[in-house]
């Protein structure tokens, strides 16, 4: 799978890393995470998040409702994100999440408790300001969302551009190859799902011209081969 690798000459995957890393967001899971989730269900029942075996809801109104919860954690996320980039913030609170320059997959969740609490507002926010105005929304629906949000971030987190990656099928999508480059350049691409906001407010030029530049070098590469 290295060949699949974004940066090839970056390795930070170790075991020791994994190890690590894993130690530190088990830790995170339990002592910062765990409150929000106990918090969140009680609050989501009393805006009248249903919580029923049966019936499940029907998949034409699961699909909207999640769209949505990632339009709106995009959304939340790049300006939260873009703001943790701010000199103190970035010192005190987000540079812990970039100790890895070259991200992996449980990497996702390495980061301050403070950062944890608020990028994890962006996740659990959309549900309940959703269910708040509607009163229309199931158990499996927010697990549903749940797990595609952090399947969303694991994958971002890669280090992996594959062929089937999701970004190479899905319009707009943002993906390992959009957020690498964050991790690598330590700025631009400060949305998580979506392409959209970055494109929309300017913060991706760096990213593209990168983009540019290695595409003029692979060219280059593949004429000399040619002759």
């Amino acid at each position: 799978m290295q060949k699949y690798k974004i940066q090839q000459k970056t390795i930070q995957n170790t075991s020791e890393n994994q190890w690590k890393v894993f130690r530190y967001v088990l830790l995170s899971h339990f002592v910062f995470e765990l409150p929000m989730i106990v918090g969140f269900h009680p609050v989501a029942v009393y805006f009248g998040m249903a919580i029923s075996a049966v019936p499940f809801p029907p998949i034409t109104k699961m699909i909207p409702q999640i769209f949505l919860f990632f339009v709106f954690e995009d959304f939340f996320h790049y300006w939260a994100h873009r703001g943790l980039h701010y000199g103190p913030f970035y010192k005190h609170i987000h540079k812990l999440h970039h100790e890895w320059s070259a991200p992996f997959g449980v990497a996702a969740e390495y980061a301050h408790p403070v950062e944890v609490m608020i990028l994890g507002t962006g996740t659990i926010a959309g549900p309940l300001l959703w269910c708040y105005f509607t009163g229309d929304l199931h158990l499996i629906t927010t697990l549903t969302w749940m797990t595609l949000r952090l399947f969303q971030a694991v994958e971002a987190h890669s280090g992996y551009d594959f062929p089937w990656s999701t970004h190479n099928w899905l319009p707009g999508w943002s993906g390992s190859e959009h957020h690498d480059y964050h991790h690598m350049a330590f700025t631009n691409n400060f949305s998580t799902s979506f392409r959209w906001w970055d494109h929309i407010f300017g913060t991706n030029k760096k990213y593209l011209a990168y983009k540019a530049r290695k595409a003029a070098e692979e060219k280059t590469l593949q004429q000399k081969k040619a002759l």
